[in-house]
């Protein structure tokens, strides 16, 4: 989509940020989940993005932290987690390039995977695999067709393992 520009989040955007997400999931769960992980280890400040239209926020997804074990090993990986585009601006492909965009950006950190919890068809098109590609399960209450995963490093996510989210996701899921 022409005019869309997809930048890292400044303080100044928070309110307009948790807006995006109240307004897109109709409530403050998001919002909630957003705040616990500022404040938290699991936060990347250049993983915070926002796509804006017109000089207005229209758009916020965020990459943070969680655990991958496999086996006696453990690694921290990313979670894109939440993502959302106001209702008013859906279907424009701004959800298509903050995925693009948030992407491009991890590659420039030493993480060797993505994983996604919910839309599977959606993060397919940006290569996006189903969890059960690497055997992988998680420590959410969701069904494992709901999980996908990218590799960013070839072989990071193994044969099998469990994605360990932690506790500030629990308030979505």
């Amino acid at each position: 989509m022409h005019g869309i520009t997809v930048r890292k989040e400044i303080v100044e955007d928070v309110k307009a940020i948790d807006v995006v997400h109240m307004s897109a999931f109709e409530g403050e769960q998001e919002v909630g989940l957003i705040d616990s992980l500022r404040n938290s280890s699991a936060f990347i400040p250049d993983l915070s993005l926002v796509a804006e239209f017109k000089q207005r926020i229209v758009g916020h997804i965020l990459l943070s932290k969680v655990t991958l074990q496999n086996g006696a090993n453990s690694t921290d990986i990313l979670a894109l987690a939440p993502m959302a585009v106001v209702p008013s601006q859906s279907h424009r492909g701004i959800g298509s390039e903050l995925v693009t965009a948030s992407v491009d950006v991890a590659r420039k950190y030493d993480f060797g995977a993505i994983v996604v919890v919910g839309q599977p068809d959606f993060y397919q098109k940006f290569g996006f695999e189903a969890a059960k590609t690497w055997n992988l399960q998680c420590n959410l209450p969701v069904s494992n067709d709901m999980i996908t995963a990218m590799e960013l490093k070839p072989g990071c996510l193994g044969s099998e393992g469990h994605i360990i989210f932690p506790s500030h996701f629990e308030r979505v899921y």
